[in-house]
């Protein structure tokens, strides 16, 4: 068996990709509400988005304590970076 810690940059790396491929579906399902004509596109894709997220963070709590916290560490990482570069380019726009 392979020590716990090998699997933290692993599931931090899944956790990381998971939080790109979330912020990336949240952006288009914005662009879907404000464009007023897919509603049932746009809810869809909230239902999916918010579905693949919880089964990637299940599956990954399954595995263990380790590589949960792992994953959702990656995850939250990509989010303030995500986050802190959209404010960024918000900002140099006004």
């Amino acid at each position: 068996m392979k020590p716990l810690y090998l699997y933290i940059p692993l599931y931090a790396t899944l956790g990381a990709l998971l939080s790109v491929a979330y912020f990336n579906a949240l952006a288009l399902n914005v662009r879907l509400y404000l464009s007023g004509r897919s509603g049932w596109m746009a809810m869809l894709l909230h239902l999916l988005r918010i579905l693949g997220a919880l089964a990637t963070l299940v599956i990954c709590a399954r595995q263990g304590a380790l590589q949960l916290l792992s994953s959702v560490a990656g995850f939250e990482l990509t989010r303030r970076v995500m986050l802190s570069r959209a404010v960024n380019a918000m900002s140099t726009k006004s």
